[in-house]
């Protein structure tokens, strides 16, 4: 019987479905593979061993949920556990008929704590995803530890302080894993796009948190540059008080954003995962801000890839010109190729042997190893009986 692997596929943003989607993909043929996800319409195309299993979200509420309940403390050991949400229970009871009826190789989780623990509760072994940010609670620690594996989306160069020794010993790294992008040159990029040859274009990757990246700072970086081209794709929230220049373009959402990326001399952007590992991909000087995520995620990342010589953080975004040309100097110095090393375009391929060998070794029969001194007592009794 060849146990097939589980894997909880968060819907918010694009990141956790294409990297679930890369790997899935990646893994052979013969091994079924079960997503389980609020919305099934999220995920790239996959192969024939893959399916996507519908399940009610795990943070939204649907409909009345009871309102006497919503004051309830919530214990430390867990995150989002509203309780009396038919929604959830119907979602935790989906996922755990499923561990009983096809006993599985192996769970993976991208990403909920609390299923992390429901696996080990269930008795089915689990693989967390790790994220940047402040997860050293209770509830994200019960999670690592109550897993097999530890899955780390980006560079062992980009991993933040303070882990603890046995987190990092179950780790495997996959830099940039489902970020797909192929080798273009910056103007075969300005080619497609119709943008000119000969400009300086400064790309801007507005984030889709909140309500958009802010436009005033972009006009202040824009004017104090009138012979570039700067163009923002992505949300941006525009101000009564902005001023836009003529160079500043605004493009709003994009199918393509890799092949802008290509087609820019600097980038600005913020440190979601995806868009942080197509720009290291290509290479560029770049300027990132991070934007708010719970637990510091966004704010770690960049951090790390300041630290790591790859990009230039930004606390946050500059409020006049000579903030930009102080922050354009620095990322002017930064050596491309740290970039570079944060993009491993086989990554998806490397985890799918790790999983496989991690519910391999998970269901094998443990050996029974002496201990170093029965060993050497049991080296003299051999001697002593020849």
């Amino acid at each position: 019987m060849t146990r097939p692997i589980g894997y909880f596929v968060h819907h918010q943003g694009r990141g956790h479905a294409e990297r679930a989607a890369a790997i899935a993909n990646a893994l052979p043929g013969d091994r079924p593979v079960v997503l389980f996800s609020a919305r099934a319409d999220i995920f790239p195309p996959l192969a024939a061993n893959v399916s996507v299993r519908t399940i009610p979200s795990l943070f939204e509420a649907v409909g009345d949920e009871p309102f006497g309940l919503a004051n309830a403390p919530t214990p430390s050991s867990l995150h989002c556990a509203p309780l009396g949400w038919k929604s959830i229970t119907h979602a935790v009871a989906a996922i755990a008929t499923w561990f009983d009826t096809a006993q599985p190789a192996l769970f993976i989780t991208d990403v909920s704590a609390e299923l992390a623990q429901l696996a080990r509760i269930a008795s089915v072994p689990c693989v967390s995803v790790l994220q940047h940010g402040d997860r050293s609670d209770p509830g994200h620690m019960a999670a690592y530890e109550s897993g097999l594996g530890i899955l780390a989306p980006y560079a062992p160069s980009l991993e933040q302080p303070g882990r603890p020794a046995w987190m990092l010993a179950k780790t495997h790294y996959a830099p940039g894993v489902g970020v797909e992008i192929d080798a273009i040159g910056r103007d075969a990029a300005r080619t497609a796009l119709g943008l000119p040859l000969d400009a300086e274009i400064v790309v801007v990757i507005a984030g889709g948190g909140g309500t958009g990246t802010p436009a005033t700072p972009l006009t202040l970086g824009a004017r104090a540059e009138p012979d570039a081209l700067w163009l923002t794709i992505g949300s941006v929230e525009q101000e009564w008080h902005a001023t836009a220049p003529g160079n500043l373009k605004h493009l709003g959402w994009v199918d393509t954003p890799a092949l802008y990326i290509a087609a820019a001399d600097r980038v600005v952007s913020s440190a979601g995962n995806t868009t942080v590992h197509m720009i290291a991909a290509v290479g560029r000087p770049w300027i990132v801000v991070p934007e708010w995520r719970y637990f510091d995620e966004q704010l770690w990342k960049a951090r790390m890839l300041d630290r790591a010589g790859a990009a230039t953080m930004l606390d946050h975004w500059p409020s006049h010109v000579g903030a930009w040309t102080q922050a354009w100097a620095r990322a002017a110095s930064l050596d491309l190729s740290q970039q570079r090393a944060l993009f491993d375009a086989h990554a998806a391929q490397d985890v799918a042997a790790w999983l496989l060998r991690v519910a391999d070794a998970a269901w094998k029969s443990p050996g029974i190893a002496a201990a170093p001194e029965l060993a050497a007592v049991d080296h003299l009794i051999c001697e002593s009986l020849s």
